[in-house]
């Protein structure tokens, strides 16, 4: 059986330039999760949008606009939280904090606050 030369090697070229090309996808793939894994449970800071906060801390984001007062539209809502404390007329720090109890509360299964009640004197827990 008689081989062409010519085509067995440009075969085999353009598989190995396709196997590279594959292998630096995935380098790529797994780099980039590697480092959203390590956003995760990032500080809340004024650039950020709600969306971006509730994925980060894997919290629903209907939670958190509603802890700022802010309703969610049908297109999302991707204001910064510096643009949202400005329109509001509020403190950043203000919306920061409430965003970050309203996380607190999502996590502890609770994503409404409960009343604290008095122990009766005499009483243990």
């Amino acid at each position: 059986m008689k081989t062409n030369g010519w085509r067995f090697w440009l075969v085999a070229a353009l598989f190995l330039v396709a196997v590279l090309v594959t292998s630096l996808f995935t380098i790529r793939a797994v780099r980039q999760s590697s480092r959203l894994r390590a956003r995760a449970d990032e500080p809340v800071q004024a650039w950020m949008s709600v969306p971006y906060i509730a994925r980060s801390h894997r919290v629903p984001p209907p939670l958190l606009f509603q802890a700022i007062g802010v309703q969610p539209g049908p297109p999302p809502d991707r204001r910064p939280i510096r643009e949202i404390a400005r329109v509001q007329g509020r403190p950043v720090e203000e919306l920061i904090s409430e965003l970050n109890e309203a996380v607190q509360r999502a996590r502890q299964g609770s994503p409404t606050p409960t009343p604290i009640m008095p122990l009766e004197q005499g009483r243990a827990p």
